[in-house]
Formats: C-alpha cells, sequence, structure tokens
C-alpha cells in the first residue's frame, strides 16, 4: 500500500514539475519617461519684470510607454532638492512642447519664498501619461537657475475685522495672506493701546463667514465669541483655516530709536496706528543723525537698513537733515519689512 501511495505521489507531481519548466513569464514592457531637454540642465532664466506675458516653451523628450495611445507632457516644478514634496504644475500638452508664461513662473516662484532678483535653483521635471489603463512615469529631474522679480502676487486672504481698525471686514489693508497657497494665513495684527483689544477673522471681505474663539482655546468657531488679546502691539497671527485653529505671537509695541530721535538712543518714540494703510507711522522732529526701530525697549527687537528696505539688527538708518519727518513701519508683504522716511 506505501508502495502505491509513493507511485500515486510521484505520477502527480511531475507532470506539475514539468509544467513549471515550461511556464513563460508575462513579458515585460520597457517604458521611458520625458526629460525636460530645453531649457536644457544647469542653464539660467532672467524672468522678465517688463513682460510677464513672455512665453517660455519647455520642450520635452518623448515619452514611450510600450504601447500606442494619446501621450500628455506635464510639466512640473519644485525648490532644488525638495524631492518635489510640493510639486506644482506649470502647463501640458499632447505635444512636445508646453508655453509657460514668465508670470505664471514668476507668481510659483514667489510663493515657494523664493527671494527677489536672486538667482535661485529650481528642479523640474516631465510627467508623461497615456490614455492606457497605465500609470504615469516620471522623466529625470533637471535643474535650472530661476531669478525671479519683484510682482504683486494675488495670495489667498482673510480678513481681521476689529476694534483696532473700526471693525470694517471690508478693509482690504488688515488681512492674512496664504504665501504658499496652502489654506494657512499669516500676517500681523497692530492692536495698540486704546481700543478693546477685539477682532474676529473672516473668510470674505464681509461678515457672512467669520470665526472667534469661544472659550479662548485656540480653536476657531464660526460666529464665536470676539478673540480677545490681553497685551497690546504688534501680534504676529497665524490661521491654519483647515484645522480650524490660531496662533498669536508675542505683542511687539514698536517705535523709534537714536541720536536723531527726541529720545536718543536710551527710550524709544511710540508710533501710531494708520487703520487704512495698516502700517505704523509717526510725525516727529529728526535730527541730522542715525536711528533704528525697536520694540519693548528690547535690543532683541530692531530694524535697520537702507533705501526702504529694513531687516532684523540691520545697520543704523541715516538722517541726513533735520526737520519734520513722517515715518511709517511696514509689515504688510510676506517675508518683508519695509520703512518710509518723508520730510514734511
Amino acid at each position: 500500500m506505501k508502495a502505491l501511495k509513493k507511485i500515486a505521489w510521484i505520477t502527480a507531481v511531475i507532470p506539475a514539475m514539468w509544467a513549471c519548466d515550461n511556464y513563460e513569464m508575462p513579458p515585460i514592457i520597457p517604458q521611458t519617461g520625458s526629460t525636460l531637454s530645453s531649457p536644457s540642465s544647469g542653464s539660467s532664466l532672467v524672468l522678465n519684470a517688463d513682460n510677464p506675458e513672455e512665453v517660455i516653451p519647455f520642450t520635452v523628450t518623448a515619452a514611450d510607454f510600450g504601447m500606442t495611445g494619446t501621450v500628455t507632457y506635464e510639466v512640473e516644478m519644485d525648490l532644488a532638492g525638495s524631492g518635489f514634496a510640493n510639486a506644482v504644475s506649470l502647463g501640458s500638452s499632447n505635444s512636445n512642447i508646453i508655453e509657460v508664461t514668465s508670470e505664471t513662473i514668476n507668481d510659483e516662484l514667489l510663493s515657494k519664498g523664493a527671494m527677489l532678483d536672486t538667482p535661485t535653483d529650481v528642479d523640474f521635471r516631465v510627467k508623461a501619461s497615456i490614455n492606457q489603463p497605465l500609470s504615469p512615469i516620471f522623466g529625470e529631474t533637471v535643474t535650472l537657475s530661476i531669478t525671479p522679480y519683484n510682482a504683486n502676487v494675488e495670495f489667498p486672504v482673510m480678513y481681521v475685522p476689529g476694534d483696532y481698525q473700526g471693525w470694517n471686514p471690508e478693509n482690504e489693508m488688515t488681512v492674512l495672506k496664504s504665501v504658499n497657497f496652502d489654506n494657512v494665513y499669516e500676517g500681523y495684527v497692530h492692536i495698540l493701546p486704546g481700543g478693546t483689544g477685539e477682532f474676529k477673522v473672516n473668510e470674505t471681505n464681509s461678515w457672512d463667514i467669520n470665526y472667534g474663539d469661544n472659550g479662548a482655546d485656540g480653536t476657531l468657531d464660526q460666529e464665536g465669541d470676539n478673540i480677545k488679546v490681553t497685551e497690546f502691539g504688534t501680534i504676529l497671527m497665524k490661521v491654519d483655516l483647515a484645522a480650524k485653529t490660531y496662533t498669536l505671537g508675542e505683542p511687539l509695541y514698536w517705535g523709534i530709536i537714536g541720536d536723531a530721535t527726541e529720545g536718543g538712543w536710551d527710550s524709544e518714540t511710540k508710533m501710531s496706528f494708520n487703520r487704512d494703510e495698516n502700517v505704523l507711522t509717526i510725525t516727529t522732529d529728526l535730527k541730522a543723525g542715525e536711528m533704528k526701530f525697536r520694540a519693548n525697549q528690547d535690543w532683541g527687537f530692531n530694524y535697520g537698513g537702507s533705501n526702504g528696505e529694513l531687516t532684523a539688527d540691520g545697520p543704523n538708518i541715516a538722517v541726513s537733515e533735520a526737520g519734520n519727518y513722517t515715518v511709517t513701519l511696514d509689515f504688510r508683504t510676506p517675508g518683508e519689512v519695509k520703512y518710509t522716511m518723508t520730510k514734511n
């Protein structure tokens, strides 16, 4: 009986082994991605502020999916070294040329934090898709050096009506901006002494969708209680609209200081708030000399510079001639701090 069982087992296994030896794997279809051929890797582009509608042709090589079909080519861009973690599409085409305007590239670069008029390394890749049940394929990364120009990028905004600006939701200046177009908004709210310190944040320049904070727990509640600060000053506010949360930074009460000012280098002369322009301002007599902007009587918070541009801990600002001046401090542009000094 045991011998018969062994013979039966061998009789069953041998055909299976024979079948395995003769099994043919399905053929692997080679695929080749598309690569940016022009502008070529390592080349430079200086975008032109005087011609934002200039068309820049991106030429790509043909992709091979191993079968026929209609192929769509899409050019993607991100800052160099980011691994395309936040890639943006610049356009697509069924031909090997994708036309992109200078303005489109410039706006996307600025939204990613690229510095104005400064060469920035940018990675490009081509995403190829076919009208067949196949996944898209990506070509090799090509890196270009691109210099963006200064432009008024229309960032998404949230409005911040409050006692400090007359509870006016239509004020287009008192807003927070989403510089990365990611539903996270940021900006400075100037809530100086003399008011209630209460405000709200609105999705539009009306009261249709407004948020407050019931319980002052950092969570936004639609139609909720007014948000209220307990200390006055210029406050950095961040709103995550998707998570319905917000944070408020340390209040900084700004003024001017220096031997050109009334208080010399010992004490700041406080600035007031222009709610129509959303800038800090002061009209005062200045001497020939130097000055800076400082907050909270603390040199840990100071700005200096020249020609209207400021940097933290920057050089003293020269006042070449004595007289009555109107000075402004401007935090409205994301990532920049500016000033004006006009003799009256």
